[in-house]
């Protein structure tokens, strides 16, 4: 069987370079830009925003350390018990927290956040949810979703490898009641289900986050400078590729992630895709009605050396520009810096309630795999989204 994302992301946290001195400092850059100024709210108790996690199943089991809450979520969170999460964690990850993660001198000149913190962690078996809990002093474990939302001001579901299945269920009482929400991908596993959970969001006015961390990549932000200083030209075209080897199943999770790579230049309005695969390697073309087309490798190998993970390369007129997760080479140490950007625009949403992705890009990401799906059916033909979209 290929390996997976976490597999990889657990043989490879091993593989730890170390972190200079030089890291620290260094500044978040904002990954959306507002052309508008926004208000900025301050927290209901004037110290902290509660945020309520609740952790996904992965087909009806929990994910007993999910990483989409304990590497993802905990920055929202301003301390840690380290030796007791040490505890819970594989001999990488215990390693990455200790020099990375939670390493003051990884903080980006601005972490732990001033104005937020967990206050509750649901999951449906309360053992699994005390672990976290013990980790992160201060955070209790919610007996129900229910009464959970009526004592937080923000709501962060994680899912590391779920299918989305049970995500509806779970962020309903949170967006019902009109809290910003960060809902993982898969989001709604099918269009239908992640149309149904858009719907909510706009009836109620809940401001709603969804996305892969691909998209809050330091690599990312110099390609919107260079589009900005309009040096190189207009893009021309995008190859998004990521390894962890290619699998029908896979492709409806680990897909998502290219999907959102080419989204996060090219922007929503995606009109088709088609898609191929043989052995253990997809390759898609997204077409725009009238932008530059886009490419996806799904399953590419020669990203497993020097621990790339994923590669996306921007195509302008007079250059290219190829970026990885990797920070001056560091894939750790740019990994950090992804989840801790995501994480940081789900904080910016919560002061704010202005939505940093629109919609149409979430809803576009969840018909581009279903329409590369269909594709494999069909010869390969070129899907065009309208036809999942119905």
């Amino acid at each position: 069987m290929p390996e997976n994302r976490r597999e990889w992301m657990l043989r490879s946290a091993a593989q730890l370079a170390a972190i200079g001195s030089g890291a620290a400092g260094a500044t978040a850059i904002q990954a959306e830009q507002s052309p508008q100024e926004v208000k900025t709210a301050t927290p209901p108790d004037g110290k902290a925003w509660r945020v309520g996690v609740i952790s996904a199943r992965r087909h009806g089991k929990p994910q007993r350390i999910n990483g989409h809450t304990w590497h993802f979520a905990q920055y929202l969170h301003p301390t840690i018990d380290l030796p007791t999460a040490q505890k819970h964690l594989d001999p990488g990850n215990k390693k990455y927290f200790e020099e990375i993660v939670r390493n003051p001198s990884c903080d980006f000149g601005i972490l732990p956040f001033p104005d937020t913190r967990i206050s509750h962690y649901y999951e449906a078996d309360p053992e699994v949810a005390q672990l976290f809990a013990d980790s992160f002093p201060g955070v209790q474990v919610a007996t129900s979703l229910e009464k959970m939302v009526d004592e937080v001001d923000a709501v962060w579901l994680g899912d590391a490898s779920g299918t989305g299945d049970d995500h509806y269920d779970l962020i309903a009482p949170a967006l019902s009641k009109g809290l910003p929400t960060f809902c993982d991908k898969p989001i709604g596993q099918t269009v239908q289900g992640t149309r149904k959970i858009l719907e909510l969001a706009r009836k109620n006015k809940a401001p709603l986050l969804s996305g892969s961390i691909f998209g809050y990549e330091w690599g990312l932000e110099e390609v919107r400078r260079l589009q900005a200083k309009g040096e190189l030209g207009e893009v021309q075209h995008v190859v998004a590729s990521m390894m962890g080897g290619y699998s029908p199943e896979g492709w409806f999770v680990y897909g998502q992630h290219p999907c959102w790579s080419v989204v996060a230049v090219l922007g929503a309005g995606v009109e088709a895709v088609s898609l191929y695969a043989r052995g253990n390697s997809a390759h898609g073309l997204v077409t725009y009605p009238e932008g530059p087309p886009a490419e996806i490798w799904y399953g590419r190998p020669d990203l497993y050396v020097g621990n790339k993970y994923n590669e996306t390369s921007v195509h302008f007129q007079k250059g290219v520009y190829r970026y990885s997760p990797a920070i001056e080479g560091n894939f750790w140490f740019g990994h950090h810096y992804e989840m801790f950007n995501m994480a940081r625009a789900f904080r910016e949403m919560i002061r704010t309630r202005v939505e940093p992705t629109s919609h149409e890009a979430i809803l576009d990401v969840t018909a581009m795999i279903y329409a590369g799906a269909k594709s494999l059916k069909e010869q390969s033909r070129l899907v065009p989204l309208a036809e999942v979209l119905q």
